[in-house]
């Protein structure tokens, strides 16, 4: 009964430290403080770079980035055409194993 009680208390008392601590993120938010992480990289620049026909290891290198944020800005394909806006991949087809 003791460890009942206990843990009802552990409980309520992890309820109060979410609530203070959600009270304090809406207060920051409301200041203007709390904005999330910044940004690493532009995507806007990776785009324009990628239209001029810039490789993804020359753009990380202008840009100041990794290779694989490149690739994940969503903007990568390999034909050089970004209007898509995605990573193009190759598709097998189930029957044969071939790219469809």
């Amino acid at each position: 009964m003791v460890l009942t009680v206990l843990g009802m208390v552990a409980e309520m008392e992890l309820g109060f430290i979410r609530d203070r601590q959600r009270a304090g993120i809406d207060a920051a938010k409301a200041k203007g403080i709390c904005k999330g992480r910044p940004t690493t990289f532009d995507r806007a620049r990776i785009v324009s770079l990628r239209k001029e026909g810039m490789g993804a290891t020359e753009i990380a290198k202008a840009v100041g980035c990794k290779r694989g944020n490149v690739y994940k800005s969503n903007v990568w394909c390999p034909t050089g055409d970004v209007s898509k806006g995605g990573i193009t991949t190759l598709r097998r087809s189930r029957s044969n194993g071939k790219n469809a």
